[in-house]
């Protein structure tokens, strides 16, 4: 029985640093959420749509109010030269930092893993132990007599299973954060750019209602 409450004590420690990773890793992917609103920003910047001159209206309007400056906007496709580069620098910008959490983010993956594998590790002697015990622990009284039968406790697998699930949730979250990191070009479209940022929002791999019962577990 000391033994296992050993192996309690150690998967629960695992548990405690392997949840605080995940914050991190939380963070991380919020913090990179921003890159990538502010690419979506600097391309809808950059790929503006020109001025439409078949219009009339529009006709009258710039043969009354032309000026080089407008002139020259219009012949430029309705690109500011300050703009575009403003915009190109946002964007390369962005896409560093999009790159950086990737690696960031990998490494704690990495971490991750580990702590998942020491859980599952340690669930399995805690199991091993129990089954060469025939799966109960038999202890007699010495005063009545008896024997008292002691079930195995469940809380060492259960932290090991709650780890691999959450673990294999992010993993997957990540898989779909680097794809779209990838794809990433100054000919991604606007409808792609918005299915990007919502999906990245969104965590659709992540169910809120399983890290929040792999919270209380701490508390």
């Amino acid at each position: 029985m000391e033994a296992r409450s050993e192996l309690k004590l150690k998967v629960y420690d695992i548990f405690k640093e392997f949840m605080t990773g995940i914050t991190k890793l939380e963070e991380l992917g919020n913090a990179a959420n921003t890159f990538l609103l502010r690419f979506q920003l600097g391309l809808s910047l950059l790929k503006r749509s020109p001025i439409v001159t078949s219009s009339t209206l529009i006709k009258n309007l710039i043969k009354n109010n032309e000026t080089r400056r407008l002139k020259s906007y219009i012949e430029s496709g309705s690109i500011i030269i300050d703009d575009a580069a403003k915009s190109t620098k946002a964007l390369h910008k962005s896409l560093s930092g999009l790159s950086d959490h990737l690696i960031k983010a990998q490494s704690l993956l990495s971490e991750l893993e580990r702590l998942t594998d020491e859980a599952i590790e340690t669930a399995t002697t805690t199991q091993l132990d129990v089954e060469s015990g025939d799966e109960l622990r038999h202890v007699t009284s010495d005063e009545e007599n008896e024997t008292v039968h002691f079930l195995q406790e469940p809380e060492v697998t259960e932290y090991a299973t709650v780890i691999a699930v959450v673990y294999s949730m992010v993993k997957q979250n990540y898989v779909m954060q680097e794809k779209i990191v990838r794809s990433l070009s100054l000919k991604t479209s606007f409808d792609e750019l918005d299915t990007y940022t919502m999906m990245w929002s969104l965590r659709p791999f992540v169910e809120d209602e399983i890290l929040n019962r792999a919270w209380k577990c701490i508390y």
